[in-house]
């Protein structure tokens, strides 16, 4: 499973859900690298058989309709979606 990591300032454990090709998780990254904040994404279109699944069952636990892209904050707090201003909130910033 290719997790990548992205150095910045430590705002919590940030885990951001992704499709290679989707938009929104590109602007989802942008803003957070933007921001400055450290945090680990993964592409789940690209991983294969039981690592996407794993994947697929981790998102599922946070948002069940396994939509992207899921930002989950701390283990705790879910984000679905591109939503900057929930995301400058949950992040403090």
């Amino acid at each position: 499973m290719e997790i990548v990591h992205v150095n910045g300032q430590d705002r919590g454990k940030i885990m951001l859900y992704a499709l290679s090709t989707c938009v929104w998780c590109k602007k989802t990254k942008d803003l957070l690298s933007s921001l400055g904040v450290a945090y680990d994404y993964v592409f789940v279109d690209l991983e294969k058989g039981s690592a996407r699944q794993k994947l697929i069952d981790d998102i599922k636990v946070f948002n069940p309709a396994c939509s992207f892209p899921t930002m989950v904050i701390n283990n705790e707090k879910c984000i679905v979606g591109y939503k900057e201003k929930e995301i400058r909130e949950a992040l403090g910033l």
